[in-house]
């Protein structure tokens, strides 16, 4: 009886694991397409014969990638069955992540018509799927190829460590929020937002993160729980790095004279909010790297 609820309890354990994996993939694909109008005006705009056109070409897209490796860990080769049951499921992600960003970003409100609502989620969701179908093959355990690095880490100083995974935020968030920083929907985005919001913004923003980094098992999660450094407590890494990807996304708004020093701090503060949540996801994936 013991045996049959723990092994109940891992099948759970693995399902939400495998879940949380995709979801984050998708994250990390998908959330610089959401910070596009034009795609928001074209999905609002789509008709449904191309609406389920968009449906058709994604879920081929994604069953054929489910084909090779998908979101979910298998030992053995997948049954076309499973590929199919794990495309639906992707493809449901998809659209619950899109749905979720949209609405924190407040592209989708109650007063949104539902053909509107509907034509933004499904165009948008199209990254975030194949995100969660590629998830594995981008980002999967590597554990085989980290045993050099873990290694040469023995010999890093708690600073070095530190700086590293500090400098590797930077990049990530640069790499990721780059091509957002300079366009029209942030001061846009931004000026729709309340305090409470901005609130609901911080808070993805961090549980994504530690999401990816360390619980959806990319990139040998264990080794990432277990690396020296200042920071190095999942929650304080979490924390601090957040911190320096609001920094980083802060300066590209400067940079891109989207702020100015004569601008009042409430604008820096939303500006750099909107903007620090795919920073944050960029800060993410660049840890996972080192």
């Amino acid at each position: 009886m013991g045996v049959n609820k723990k092994s109940r309890k891992n099948v759970w354990r693995s399902e939400l694991n495998d879940l949380i994996r995709g979801t984050c993939g998708g994250f990390l694909f998908g959330t610089p397409l959401l910070y596009t109008m034009e795609v928001w005006w074209i999905g609002s705009l789509a008709k449904p014969q191309l609406i389920m056109t968009a449906i058709a070409l994604m879920f081929i897209g994604v069953f054929l990638l489910n084909k090779t490796e998908g979101f979910r860990k298998r030992k053995r080769r997948k049954r076309p069955y499973e590929a199919v049951i794990d495309t639906v499921e992707a493809i449901a992600i998809g659209l619950a992540c899109s749905s979720f960003v949209l609405f924190i970003l407040q592209e989708l409100t109650i007063e949104t018509p539902l053909k509107e609502a509907l034509g933004k989620v499904i165009f948008e969701s199209v990254p975030f799927t194949l995100g969660v179908a590629l998830a594995n093959q981008f980002l999967g355990d590597t554990e085989g190829d980290n045993n050099a690095k873990a290694e040469s880490k023995k010999l890093k100083s708690e600073l070095s460590a530190t700086l590293a995974d500090l400098g590797a935020t930077v990049i990530g968030a640069t790499v990721i929020a780059f091509n957002i920083a300079p366009t029209d929907e942030i001061p846009m985005l931004a000026a729709t937002i309340s305090p409470l919001w901005q609130l609901a913004i911080i808070a993805t923003s961090l549980i994504i993160s530690y999401g990816i980094v360390f619980q959806a098992g990319f990139s040998d999660q264990q080794k990432r729980r277990e690396q020296k450094g200042i920071f190095q407590r999942p929650s304080g890494e979490t924390i601090i790095s957040y911190l320096i990807s609001l920094l980083a996304a802060a300066i590209m708004l400067w940079f891109f004279q989207k702020l100015t020093l004569s601008d009042p701090w409430t604008m820096w503060l939303d500006h750099t909010l909107m903007l620090g949540l795919p920073a944050t996801i960029g800060g993410a994936a660049g840890r996972l790297a080192i």
